[in-house]
Protein backbone atom coordinates (compact mmCIF):
# COMPACT_ATOMS: atom_id res chain seq x y z
CA UNK A 1 0.00 0.00 0.00
CA UNK A 2 2.89 2.65 0.67
CA UNK A 3 3.70 4.80 -2.43
CA UNK A 4 5.15 7.77 -2.67
CA UNK A 5 3.33 11.16 -2.18
CA UNK A 6 3.83 14.68 -3.21
CA UNK A 7 2.75 17.14 -0.36
CA UNK A 8 2.16 20.35 -2.78
CA UNK A 9 -0.66 22.87 -1.99
CA UNK A 10 -2.53 24.50 -5.51
CA UNK A 11 -3.37 28.08 -4.63
CA UNK A 12 -6.94 27.11 -4.05
CA UNK A 13 -5.82 24.98 -1.48
CA UNK A 14 -3.90 27.30 0.15
CA UNK A 15 -7.04 29.78 0.63
CA UNK A 16 -8.95 26.88 2.59
CA UNK A 17 -6.46 26.91 5.20
CA UNK A 18 -6.97 28.00 8.85
CA UNK A 19 -6.57 31.58 9.30
CA UNK A 20 -4.09 32.84 12.43
CA UNK A 21 -7.66 33.77 14.30
CA UNK A 22 -9.20 30.33 13.24
CA UNK A 23 -5.95 28.86 14.85
CA UNK A 24 -6.15 30.35 17.81
CA UNK A 25 -9.98 29.82 18.14
CA UNK A 26 -9.37 26.07 17.91
CA UNK A 27 -6.81 25.97 20.92
CA UNK A 28 -9.48 28.02 22.88
CA UNK A 29 -12.39 25.96 21.92
CA UNK A 30 -11.18 22.44 20.98
CA UNK A 31 -13.26 22.71 17.50
CA UNK A 32 -12.90 24.01 14.07
CA UNK A 33 -15.64 23.80 11.14
CA UNK A 34 -13.54 23.70 7.85
CA UNK A 35 -13.91 25.34 4.34
CA UNK A 36 -15.26 23.49 1.51
CA UNK A 37 -12.04 21.06 1.28
CA UNK A 38 -13.89 18.37 -0.84
CA UNK A 39 -16.17 18.92 -4.31
CA UNK A 40 -19.52 17.75 -4.07
CA UNK A 41 -18.09 15.02 -7.13
CA UNK A 42 -15.51 14.29 -4.75
CA UNK A 43 -17.36 13.35 -1.89
CA UNK A 44 -19.71 11.48 -4.53
CA UNK A 45 -17.25 8.96 -5.54
CA UNK A 46 -15.83 8.57 -1.43
CA UNK A 47 -19.56 7.69 -0.38
CA UNK A 48 -19.60 5.13 -4.21
CA UNK A 49 -16.38 3.86 -2.63
CA UNK A 50 -17.84 3.23 1.06
CA UNK A 51 -20.97 1.79 -0.82
CA UNK A 52 -18.58 -1.26 -2.54
CA UNK A 53 -16.86 -1.45 0.72
CA UNK A 54 -20.37 -2.34 2.15
CA UNK A 55 -20.89 -4.41 -0.37
CA UNK A 56 -17.72 -6.31 0.45
CA UNK A 57 -14.86 -4.97 -2.01
CA UNK A 58 -11.74 -5.09 -0.45
CA UNK A 59 -8.23 -4.23 -1.82
CA UNK A 60 -6.49 -5.56 1.11
CA UNK A 61 -7.45 -6.98 4.38
CA UNK A 62 -5.86 -6.49 7.74
CA UNK A 63 -3.15 -9.52 8.27
CA UNK A 64 -4.46 -9.71 12.01
CA UNK A 65 -7.53 -8.66 13.73
CA UNK A 66 -7.10 -6.38 16.97
CA UNK A 67 -8.73 -7.22 19.99
CA UNK A 68 -10.73 -4.31 19.95
CA UNK A 69 -11.59 -3.72 16.39
CA UNK A 70 -14.75 -2.41 15.27
CA UNK A 71 -15.71 -3.75 12.14
CA UNK A 72 -19.20 -4.01 11.07
CA UNK A 73 -21.12 -7.30 8.69
CA UNK A 74 -24.24 -7.62 7.66
CA UNK A 75 -25.45 -9.81 10.00
CA UNK A 76 -24.92 -7.30 13.20
CA UNK A 77 -28.01 -6.28 11.34
CA UNK A 78 -29.60 -2.25 11.21
CA UNK A 79 -27.34 -0.85 14.09
CA UNK A 80 -24.83 2.27 13.77
CA UNK A 81 -22.00 0.73 11.59
CA UNK A 82 -18.50 1.20 12.74
CA UNK A 83 -15.80 -0.28 10.08
CA UNK A 84 -12.01 0.92 11.23
CA UNK A 85 -8.89 0.56 9.02
CA UNK A 86 -11.04 1.76 6.54
CA UNK A 87 -7.95 3.46 4.63
CA UNK A 88 -6.01 0.15 4.43
CA UNK A 89 -8.46 -2.21 3.09
CA UNK A 90 -9.77 0.26 0.22
CA UNK A 91 -7.81 2.64 -2.33
CA UNK A 92 -10.92 4.26 -3.36
CA UNK A 93 -11.81 5.29 0.69
CA UNK A 94 -8.13 6.06 1.15
CA UNK A 95 -7.43 8.20 -1.97
CA UNK A 96 -10.24 10.68 -0.98
CA UNK A 97 -8.75 10.74 3.15
CA UNK A 98 -5.16 11.41 2.14
CA UNK A 99 -6.10 14.78 -0.12
CA UNK A 100 -2.93 16.64 1.46
CA UNK A 101 -5.44 19.27 1.87
CA UNK A 102 -6.90 17.60 4.57
CA UNK A 103 -3.59 16.89 6.20
CA UNK A 104 -2.59 20.82 5.89
CA UNK A 105 -5.40 22.03 7.44
CA UNK A 106 -5.02 19.82 10.56
CA UNK A 107 -1.03 20.73 10.49
CA UNK A 108 -2.12 24.32 10.94
CA UNK A 109 -4.53 23.43 13.65
CA UNK A 110 -2.59 21.10 15.93
CA UNK A 111 0.43 24.03 15.16
CA UNK A 112 3.01 20.83 13.54
CA UNK A 113 5.12 20.11 10.41
CA UNK A 114 3.52 16.67 9.76
CA UNK A 115 0.13 15.01 10.00
CA UNK A 116 0.05 11.00 10.01
CA UNK A 117 -3.47 8.65 9.84
CA UNK A 118 -3.81 7.62 12.94
CA UNK A 119 -7.17 5.85 12.58
CA UNK A 120 -9.95 5.85 10.40
CA UNK A 121 -13.31 4.52 10.89
CA UNK A 122 -16.38 4.51 8.47
CA UNK A 123 -19.67 4.97 9.83
CA UNK A 124 -23.53 4.41 9.47
CA UNK A 125 -26.33 5.54 11.19
CA UNK A 126 -29.50 4.11 10.50
CA UNK A 127 -32.68 6.29 10.07
CA UNK A 128 -34.14 4.58 12.86
CA UNK A 129 -35.07 7.20 15.68
CA UNK A 130 -35.20 4.80 18.16
CA UNK A 131 -31.85 2.82 17.79
CA UNK A 132 -29.86 2.75 21.04
CA UNK A 133 -26.54 2.14 19.05
CA UNK A 134 -27.31 5.48 17.49
CA UNK A 135 -26.54 7.45 20.60
CA UNK A 136 -22.48 8.20 20.82
CA UNK A 137 -21.95 9.52 24.60
CA UNK A 138 -20.14 11.76 25.87
CA UNK A 139 -16.47 10.74 25.47
CA UNK A 140 -13.35 12.23 24.35
CA UNK A 141 -10.55 10.36 21.67
CA UNK A 142 -7.20 11.08 23.53
CA UNK A 143 -8.55 8.42 26.03
CA UNK A 144 -8.66 5.40 23.87
CA UNK A 145 -4.96 6.68 22.42
CA UNK A 146 -3.08 6.53 26.33
CA UNK A 147 -0.56 4.88 24.01
CA UNK A 148 0.65 7.60 22.50
CA UNK A 149 2.41 10.48 23.31
CA UNK A 150 0.95 12.83 21.58
CA UNK A 151 -1.56 15.79 23.19
CA UNK A 152 -1.70 17.17 19.95
CA UNK A 153 -3.68 14.88 18.25
CA UNK A 154 -6.81 15.68 16.12
CA UNK A 155 -10.34 14.16 14.50
CA UNK A 156 -11.74 15.10 11.20
CA UNK A 157 -15.49 14.24 11.11
CA UNK A 158 -16.20 13.96 8.04
CA UNK A 159 -20.01 13.37 6.51
CA UNK A 160 -20.82 12.93 2.90
CA UNK A 161 -24.02 15.21 2.90
CA UNK A 162 -25.43 18.37 4.62
CA UNK A 163 -25.09 17.10 8.05
CA UNK A 164 -27.43 18.39 10.65
CA UNK A 165 -28.67 18.05 14.16
CA UNK A 166 -31.74 16.34 12.70
CA UNK A 167 -29.27 13.44 11.56
CA UNK A 168 -27.31 12.89 14.84
CA UNK A 169 -24.61 15.64 13.84
CA UNK A 170 -21.31 14.96 15.86
CA UNK A 171 -21.67 17.65 18.84
CA UNK A 172 -18.81 19.42 21.03
CA UNK A 173 -18.42 20.59 24.37
CA UNK A 174 -16.82 23.83 23.82
CA UNK A 175 -13.39 24.47 25.24
CA UNK A 176 -13.32 21.25 26.96
CA UNK A 177 -10.05 20.52 25.55
CA UNK A 178 -8.72 22.70 28.21
CA UNK A 179 -10.13 21.78 31.03
CA UNK A 180 -8.07 19.49 33.43
CA UNK A 181 -8.89 15.47 33.76
CA UNK A 182 -10.39 14.14 37.36
CA UNK A 183 -11.91 10.50 37.43
CA UNK A 184 -9.84 8.24 35.55
CA UNK A 185 -9.54 4.85 35.42
CA UNK A 186 -9.18 1.86 33.82
CA UNK A 187 -11.91 1.77 32.33
CA UNK A 188 -11.41 4.91 30.79
CA UNK A 189 -9.43 3.62 28.07
CA UNK A 190 -12.57 1.49 26.70
CA UNK A 191 -14.05 2.16 23.42
CA UNK A 192 -17.71 4.37 24.49
CA UNK A 193 -19.32 1.75 22.96
CA UNK A 194 -18.07 -0.67 25.69
CA UNK A 195 -18.83 1.41 28.86
CA UNK A 196 -22.01 2.67 30.62
CA UNK A 197 -23.22 5.38 29.77
CA UNK A 198 -24.64 6.95 32.80
CA UNK A 199 -21.25 6.87 34.09
CA UNK A 200 -19.97 9.16 31.20
CA UNK A 201 -22.50 11.40 31.45
CA UNK A 202 -21.29 11.15 35.24
CA UNK A 203 -17.23 12.17 34.64
CA UNK A 204 -18.21 15.08 32.34
CA UNK A 205 -20.30 16.66 34.71
CA UNK A 206 -17.40 15.78 37.33
CA UNK A 207 -15.06 17.43 35.22
CA UNK A 208 -17.24 20.47 33.74
CA UNK A 209 -17.16 20.90 38.05
CA UNK A 210 -13.73 20.64 38.57
CA UNK A 211 -12.51 22.90 36.10
CA UNK A 212 -15.66 25.48 37.42
CA UNK A 213 -17.05 25.19 33.42
CA UNK A 214 -20.70 25.20 31.62
CA UNK A 215 -21.06 22.09 29.53
CA UNK A 216 -21.55 24.39 26.72
CA UNK A 217 -22.76 21.77 23.75
CA UNK A 218 -22.35 23.12 20.31
CA UNK A 219 -23.61 21.05 17.21
CA UNK A 220 -21.89 21.03 14.05
CA UNK A 221 -23.98 21.67 11.27
CA UNK A 222 -21.62 20.71 8.35
CA UNK A 223 -22.29 21.11 4.67
CA UNK A 224 -21.52 18.94 2.10
CA UNK A 225 -17.83 19.08 0.86
CA UNK A 226 -17.21 20.60 4.71
CA UNK A 227 -15.76 18.82 7.42
CA UNK A 228 -15.17 19.18 11.31
CA UNK A 229 -11.81 18.93 12.91
CA UNK A 230 -11.25 18.52 16.84
CA UNK A 231 -9.02 18.29 19.35
CA UNK A 232 -8.31 15.19 21.35
CA UNK A 233 -9.46 16.32 24.59
CA UNK A 234 -12.39 17.88 23.78
CA UNK A 235 -15.41 15.97 24.73
CA UNK A 236 -18.09 15.15 21.72
CA UNK A 237 -21.16 12.93 21.43
CA UNK A 238 -23.85 12.25 18.99
CA UNK A 239 -27.46 12.20 19.38
CA UNK A 240 -30.58 10.22 17.62
CA UNK A 241 -30.56 9.88 13.61
CA UNK A 242 -34.32 11.85 13.56
CA UNK A 243 -34.14 12.39 9.55
CA UNK A 244 -35.27 9.74 6.87
CA UNK A 245 -31.93 8.96 5.49
CA UNK A 246 -28.93 7.71 7.26
CA UNK A 247 -25.93 10.07 8.40
CA UNK A 248 -22.66 8.50 6.75
CA UNK A 249 -19.54 9.41 7.89
CA UNK A 250 -15.84 9.31 8.20
CA UNK A 251 -13.83 9.70 11.49
CA UNK A 252 -10.37 10.92 10.22
CA UNK A 253 -8.10 9.91 13.38
CA UNK A 254 -4.89 12.39 13.06
CA UNK A 255 -1.03 12.25 14.75
CA UNK A 256 1.29 14.91 14.53
CA UNK A 257 4.74 13.64 13.53
CA UNK A 258 6.52 13.23 16.80
CA UNK A 259 3.80 10.72 18.21
CA UNK A 260 4.55 7.87 19.31
CA UNK A 261 4.44 4.60 21.59
CA UNK A 262 4.59 4.91 24.80
CA UNK A 263 3.84 2.61 27.42
CA UNK A 264 0.84 3.37 29.65
CA UNK A 265 0.58 1.11 32.54
CA UNK A 266 -2.94 0.19 34.14
CA UNK A 267 -3.74 -0.32 37.92
CA UNK A 268 -3.51 -3.72 37.00
CA UNK A 269 0.26 -3.40 35.98
CA UNK A 270 -0.60 -4.42 32.51
CA UNK A 271 -0.10 -1.36 29.63
CA UNK A 272 -2.76 -0.20 27.63
CA UNK A 273 -2.63 -1.09 24.39
CA UNK A 274 -4.39 0.16 21.00
CA UNK A 275 -5.35 -1.87 18.00
CA UNK A 276 -2.01 -0.51 15.90
CA UNK A 277 -0.32 -2.52 18.33
CA UNK A 278 -0.80 -5.96 17.07
CA UNK A 279 -0.25 -4.66 13.42
CA UNK A 280 2.80 -2.23 12.90
CA UNK A 281 6.11 -3.28 12.07
CA UNK A 282 8.40 -2.36 15.34
CA UNK A 283 10.82 -0.22 16.31
CA UNK A 284 14.13 -0.85 16.82
CA UNK A 285 13.75 -0.95 20.75
CA UNK A 286 10.90 -3.40 20.16
CA UNK A 287 7.85 -1.52 20.47
CA UNK A 288 4.80 -0.51 18.16
CA UNK A 289 5.79 2.20 15.28
CA UNK A 290 3.09 4.72 14.80
CA UNK A 291 4.76 6.06 11.79
CA UNK A 292 4.76 2.53 9.68
CA UNK A 293 3.24 4.06 6.28
CA UNK A 294 1.00 1.11 6.04
CA UNK A 295 -1.42 1.42 8.29
CA UNK A 296 -0.52 5.51 9.35
CA UNK A 297 0.51 7.16 5.83
CA UNK A 298 1.82 10.33 6.21
CA UNK A 299 -1.23 12.98 4.68
CA UNK A 300 0.97 16.26 4.69
CA UNK A 301 4.64 17.22 5.18
CA UNK A 302 6.08 20.78 5.13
Amino acid sequence: MTVAREFTLTEQDLALLPSDEDVAFFAEHGWYLSKKLFTDAEVDDLLSATERYYAGERDRTLPARPPRLAYWEPSHGDVQRHNDYVHYESDGIAKALLKPVIGAVAARLAQTLEIRVFQTTLIYKPPIPGERSNIVPWHFDKHYWASSTSEQMLTAFIPFHDCDEEMGTITMVDGSNNWAEVGFEDSTNQHFAKRDRSQLEQMLEENAAYNNATVDKIPMIIPKGHMSFHHCKTYHGSGANRSDRPRRAVSLHLQDGDNAYREFPLSDGSLAIYNHDSLVRRTPDGHPDYSDPEYCPVIWRR
